[in-house]
C-alpha cells in the first residue's frame, strides 16, 4: 500500500473499498483526501492518521476520541463522520464530503462586511455552542478548520 505523503501520497490507490481522488488538506491529526465510495457512489471525505502517529498508541487513543466526539454529534453546521476504519495497517475515518472553500481562503483583505460576518458567525457559533452542549470543545477551532458551502 505505502504510507500516507502530504500532497497526495495515496492519490489513485485504494483504501479498502475507497479510491483516492485527491488531497484535500494535512492537519496536526492527518491528512485529508477525497474519495469514492463505490458501494454507495459517493464522494467522501478521508482523514488518514500517519502511520509515524498510528504507531503511538495515545495518538491512537486521540483519534479514536475525536472519532467518537464527531460521531456523538447532529447539526448541520458540523461534518457527518460515517465511520473509522483500518485497512492495510493504516486508521482513517470516513466523513461527509463538504463541498466549498475554507473560512481563511475567503476572508477579503479588508475583511467582511458585518452584515456578511454576522451571516457567518451566528451559524459557525450555533454549531460550536451545540458541541459545547454534548461536552465537546473544539481544540484547533480556526478559519483554516471552518468550511463555507457555496451556499453560504
Amino acid at each position: 500500500m505505502g504510507e500516507p505523503q502530504p500532497g497526495g501520497g495515496l492519490v489513485g490507490r485504494k483504501l479498502g473499498p475507497y479510491r483516492i481522488l485527491e488531497p484535500l488538506g494535512s492537519g496536526g491529526m492527518g491528512d485529508v483526501y477525497l474519495a469514492l465510495d463505490p458501494r454507495l457512489d459517493r464522494r467522501v471525505a478521508l482523514k488518514v492518521l500517519p502511520p509515524e502517529m498510528a504507531a503511538s498508541p495515545e495518538k491512537i487513543k486521540r483519534f479514536e476520541r475525536e472519532a467518537q466526539a464527531v460521531a456523538s454529534l447532529s447539526h448541520p453546521g458540523i461534518v457527518m463522520l460515517h465511520s473509522i476504519e483500518e485497512t492495510d495497517g493504516l486508521r482513517f475515518l470516513t466523513m461527509e464530503l463538504i463541498e466549498g472553500e475554507t473560512l481563511n481562503k475567503s476572508i477579503p483583505a479588508r475583511g467582511f462586511s458585518v452584515e456578511r460576518l454576522l451571516s457567518l458567525a451566528i451559524p459557525l457559533t450555533d454549531a460550536v455552542s451545540a458541541a459545547h452542549r454534548q461536552g465537546i470543545l473544539h481544540r484547533d477551532l480556526k478559519p483554516k478548520n471552518v468550511m463555507l458551502t457555496p451556499d453560504g
